[in-house]
């Protein structure tokens, strides 16, 4: 029967400032999370850097070493472990994590890299709803919110996860039959689709043009239903490039023009005041910040 050596197992407060600071990249807001001192944090790290013989944190902006990284994936694994109580129930120690996403946001982007976060974090359960926030059409009780907006929010604390850009795509068909495009004006008197999402002043203003925002023609609340409807030879739809990359990797829609301009908008990542206090919501936080990077 093998023994542990408890000489070599740091002491708790150790492990779970190494975490906290690891994830936060602050020792002030580590310090806060954990009600200590800032020289506590630096003085735990220490302690558990001299306990391991190893280095964990590289640089001045607490980014980890090679060795803190993997040590880290330890670290949390074992923390998960000591917060699961023997129960009755057949999931125990299993968290909860509730998501409002934005429709297209949601299939485009997080859908495609979902099950990275999930292999890596099994012992979360995702409850993911769509929300449009810009429409007012919200989710309720999120833990977590993905909006897409000016990220002037008064409400909710946020971080910016992604900017993009926006250029004008169509079906190849309704291309080969209604173009070439060699210049922004050539788009006038074209079925322009609509969205209140993505107002086509952006694309106007950036070539010069002092057109007004189109009026007629289709409009739809989902960027990801102005895709479907430009791939089916609807018109032309002002599109994001990140949220239309699925149509444009399968084909089903080209570009008009080579330039794009950026979007006067950006995905946020939104959350009220304490939520990041709970693990599962601080690491999904860390991890899509991180795979969007």
């Amino acid at each position: 029967m093998s023994t542990t050596n408890a000489s070599r197992i740091p002491p708790i407060q150790c492990l779970l400032t190494f975490e906290a600071l690891a994830r936060l990249r602050s020792v002030t807001q580590a310090a806060e999370e954990l009600c200590v001192t800032p020289s506590a944090v630096s003085h735990r790290v220490k302690q558990l850097e001299q306990i391991i013989g190893t280095k964990l944190f590289g640089r001045a902006d607490f980014s980890l070493t090679t060795e803190g990284n993997e040590y880290l994936a330890h670290v949390r694994e074992g923390l998960v472990a000591l917060q699961r109580f023997p129960s009755a129930s057949n999931t125990p120690g299993r968290r909860k994590l509730r998501l409002a996403v934005t429709p297209t946001f949601a299939r485009s982007v997080l859908m495609p890299r979902l099950k990275h976060f999930l292999d890596a974090y099994p012992e979360i359960d995702i409850t993911l709803q769509v929300s449009i926030p810009l429409l007012d059409v919200v989710a309720e009780d999120a833990d977590l919110m993905v909006r897409f907006g000016t990220g002037r929010y008064s409400d909710v604390e946020h971080v910016c996860l992604a900017k993009d850009d926006v250029t004008p795509l169509a079906s190849p068909v309704w291309l080969r039959e209604n173009g070439p495009f060699a210049s922004a004006e050539d788009l006038q008197g074209q079925p322009l689709l609509r969205s209140p999402l993505e107002p086509w002043r952006t694309w106007f203003a950036a070539h010069d043009l002092d057109w007004p925002e189109p009026i007629d023609g289709s409009s739809f609340n989902d960027i990801g239903l102005m895709c479907d409807a430009a791939a089916q030879g609807l018109g032309i739809g002002l599109i994001r490039t990140k949220l239309g990359a699925p149509w444009l990797e399968s084909g089903q829609l080209v570009r008009l023009f080579e330039r794009s301009v950026p979007s006067p908008h950006a995905h946020y990542l939104c959350w009220r005041t304490g939520t990041m206090e709970r693990w599962e919501c601080a690491t999904f936080a860390d991890w899509l910040k991180k795979a969007l990077a």
